[in-house]
């Protein structure tokens, strides 16, 4: 399992269906349903954090504060600063175990012996394509969220970025990539972290392990013919990272070569010293 190593966030304990978490200077507690073990909160903190997100019996929650927390602060990872702020349904604006596929496409940047252009899909609030554009990249940042691609806008600045080349998009990520398939255009990597359930322009429900061959079926035109690297993000639990792999390694080796690895990622604890399980990743790289 690869795990982020950070300064600014740290996983301090776990139990009962919930994280204890530092932000910065702000402690807070959110529910995660994979903490299934029943351990002792010896922590202090547990009684101290500023804020706990509760869920309701009858679905989402709120936040229940304990001390005054700021609208928004921020912290650093390495180079790249983020806004924080509660949000609804447990949210903060930063997933802080994917910081080990930020120092994976930072590398594959760094190392090109070209310039690449990223396409970074459901990019939330940028956290990936602040990553890409410090290495040295262009990005096309794509979210259906107005919101939060402002946000990314807001993580850019505070990250000392925005002056580097990149196109803020709010357009569904299906449909923008068929339009680029139409225009021609082509991308040296693709970024893909896709909710694990959405709603279609119909309103019907889709689940993302029945859509996950069609959507990185519709990438396949998009990728130049020396494209670095494909990177899949997943939170869905029955979508374990070897079929990931698998996906990847049927859609992608035939046609760029290269090989397909992948993993479940995670973030240590503090209190115990294990790594809290917190999605999966597959990586194509080409050769």
């Amino acid at each position: 399992m690869r795990e982020a190593i950070w300064k600014d966030y740290e996983l301090i304990d776990c139990s009962d269906g919930e994280r204890l978490e530092r932000w910065g200077d702000i402690v807070l507690i959110r529910p995660d349903p994979q903490i299934i073990w029943h351990t002792e909160r010896k922590n202090p903190l547990w009684a101290e954090a500023h804020a706990r997100y509760k869920r309701s019996t009858s679905g989402g929650g709120a936040w229940e504060y304990n001390k005054k927390v700021p609208q928004q602060w921020t912290i650093k990872y390495k180079n790249l600063t983020f806004g924080i702020k509660p949000m609804g349904f447990k949210h903060t604006g930063v997933f802080p175990e994917q910081a080990v596929n930020w120092d994976y496409v930072s590398e594959k940047i760094k190392n090109a012996d070209r310039p690449l252009k990223i396409l970074n899909m459901f990019a939330y609030t940028g956290a990936a394509t602040l990553a890409c554009l410090e290495a040295g990249a262009s990005v096309c940042h794509v979210d259906a969220s107005k919101g939060m691609v402002q946000w990314a806008k807001e993580n850019a600045q505070f990250s000392g970025l925005a002056d580097r080349p990149v196109r803020w998009l709010v357009d569904d990520c299906v449909k923008f990539v068929q339009r680029e398939h139409r225009r021609g255009n082509k991308y040296d990597g693709i970024i893909m972290d896709p909710p694990s359930y959405g709603r279609g322009p119909g309103g019907e429900v889709w689940k993302l392990e029945e859509q996950l061959f069609y959507l990185v079926q519709l990438c396949l035109p998009i990728l130049s013919d020396d494209a670095s690297f494909f990177i899949l993000n997943s939170y869905t639990t029955g979508l374990p990272p070897s079929v990931m792999e698998y996906l990847l390694s049927v859609m992608l080796c035939s046609g760029f070569g290269g090989k397909v690895s992948s993993d479940e990622i995670g973030l240590r604890v503090s209190e115990s010293g294990l790594t809290l399980p917190c999605g999966s990743t597959a990586i194509w790289e080409s050769n």
